[in-house]
C-alpha cells in the first residue's frame, strides 16, 4: 500500500499493492500500521456503502466537531470523480479543492480527514462505494457545502445532475460558519 500525497497536508490517495493471478486479485484495503508510518492516527467506527446512477452528485457533505469524520473511500463498482474542499478557516489551503477519479478498476482510494467537505458524481452507468468513518453518523452534526458553489467553481463533469432536495440547498463556502 502506498500513500499518495494531494495538495492539501493531511489528505492522500492511497494506491493499494493489488496482487492477480489466475484466480482473481486480493488487496488489503485499510492498514492502521501503514497509516502511522504516515503519522496518520485513525479510528474508524463505521463502514457506509452506497449505490448511485449515472450522473447522481452527492455532497458536499461533512460533520463539525465533536462528531468531525475522518473518511476512507473507495469505489468497489464503476467510476466515480471524488471531491474534497478544505473548509478549515486557519488552514493555507482554506476553499481550494480537489477531485480524483476511483474506479473498481484502479483501486484507488481517498483518505478524508476532517475539516473537509467530501462529495462524488458518478461517471458509469452505476457505482457503488464503501467509505469508513472515524466518528459515527450523528444528523445534528451533518452539514453539507454548496456543490455549485461559483467562489469553487468546481467543473463536475456532468450534466443534468440528480440531486437530494437536501444536497440542493447547502450553503456557499462564503455562508459557513468557522467550526474548523
Amino acid at each position: 500500500m502506498t500513500l499518495v500525497e494531494t495538495c492539501f497536508a493531511d489528505a492522500w490517495i492511497i494506491e493499494p499493492r493489488v496482487f492477480v493471478d489466475r484466480r482473481g486479485w486480493f488487496l488489503e484495503s485499510w492498514s492502521r500500521r501503514t497509516f502511522a508510518e504516515h503519522d496518520i492516527e485513525v479510528d474508524f467506527v463505521q463502514d457506509n456503502h452506497s449505490r448511485s446512477s449515472r450522473n447522481v452528485i452527492r455532497g458536499l457533505h461533512f460533520q463539525i466537531p465533536p462528531a468531525a469524520q475522518a473518511k476512507l473511500v473507495r469505489c468497489i463498482a464503476g467510476r466515480i470523480w471524488d471531491i474534497i474542499v478544505d473548509i478549515r478557516r486557519e488552514s493555507p489551503t482554506y476553499g481550494r479543492w480537489e477531485g480524483h477519479e476511483l474506479s473498481a478498476e484502479n483501486f484507488r482510494m481517498l483518505f478524508v480527514p476532517p475539516g473537509f467537505a467530501h462529495g462524488f458524481c458518478v461517471l458509469s452507468d452505476e457505482a457503488e462505494i464503501q467509505y469508513k468513518c472515524s466518528a459515527f453518523y450523528d444528523p445534528s452534526a451533518a452539514r453539507g457545502l454548496a456543490w455549485d458553489d461559483p467562489a469553487l467553481a468546481i467543473p463536475w463533469p456532468i450534466e443534468n445532475p440528480i440531486l437530494s432536495d437536501q444536497d440542493r440547498t447547502h450553503p456557499r463556502l462564503a455562508d459557513l460558519p468557522a467550526w474548523f
